[in-house]
């Protein structure tokens, strides 16, 4: 653990900011740890914005990797070696920003009356995220490479930046849309791995997997929490939101089964698919 991480904040807001903030990504997962294991200790306040400083309007980031708009990310074979490290350097990008998407959540929002629960949920969510960027760049290392070895797409934070105002919207389209896509796709991507021998990257996508579900299913107890306060109801509510914040389509086949698991069924997406897919 790094000399910074040693020094713990002292609310889970001043945590969750720094851990956004830091760009050094050693120090943003040893912080994520350390500021977990103290809120589950008992040993932080909450906080809050206003004494403890906003969430940045971007997280801090290491030099590399090059960051690009989507429609400049340059197409990759997934085929071999080479594929493998694409796609396992793609997925650790995925969880760097979820990383920060999740303790962003934390610390944007700590002025809304919420329960303690919610907040048990989200620093786990956050430990969770941080776990899968360290697996990830494990793996990459056993491979001889390393994150920011490969440019990488920046529209994941637009998500965080277009939901900054709105709570609810921020869980509609981060678990609900966006976490939940991994249980559409992380199925094929553990059977190819192990058809390919790697049972070692199957492993790491086999925990991404079991813990989305949580996520997923935290994401959906809460947005219907929100709903229930504001005496709305959630698949309509759910719906607008997608519709105003999220750019793209909800693609089918969709993991039915997973997603109803995790509280997120059928009337909340598939009304969308067929609208804008």
């Amino acid at each position: 653990m790094t000399e910074s991480s040693r020094q713990i904040p002292a609310t889970l807001v001043a945590g969750a900011r720094a851990i956004v903030s830091a760009p050094d990504t050693s120090e943003k997962v040893s912080l994520a740890y350390a500021v977990s294991r103290a809120w589950f200790q008992r040993e932080l306040a909450l906080g809050s914005p206003s004494r403890d400083g906003r969430m940045p309007d971007r997280p801090g980031r290491p030099g590399r990797p090059q960051l690009l708009p989507p429609r400049d990310m340059p197409k990759r074979s997934l085929k071999g070696k080479a594929g493998r490290l694409a796609l396992l350097h793609s997925l650790a990008h995925i969880e760097l920003n979820a990383v920060d998407l999740t303790w962003d959540l934390i610390g944007r929002f700590a002025h809304i009356r919420l329960p303690r629960s919610y907040y048990d949920d989200w620093v786990r969510v956050g430990l969770e995220e941080a776990k899968h960027f360290s697996m990830l760049q494990d793996r990459l290392a056993k491979l001889d490479a390393s994150y920011g070895d490969m440019p990488a797409h920046d529209g994941l934070w637009q998500a965080a930046q277009d939901t900054g105002h709105d709570l609810a919207a921020r869980l509609a389209i981060i678990p609900l849309v966006l976490e939940a896509r991994g249980l559409d796709i992380t199925p094929p991507m553990i059977e190819k791995a192990r058809s390919a021998g790697d049972d070692e990257t199957a492993r790491c996508l086999e925990v991404i997997y079991r813990d989305e579900k949580n996520h997923v299913a935290f994401g959906a107890k809460w947005f219907r929490f929100l709903c229930d306060r504001q005496g709305i109801r959630p698949e309509p509510a759910f719906h607008a939101f997608v519709r105003q914040h999220f750019r793209g389509a909800l693609k089918p086949p969709f993991n039915d089964r997973a997603r109803s698991e995790a509280g997120l069924t059928p009337g909340f997406y598939k009304p969308l698919a067929s609208l804008v897919g």
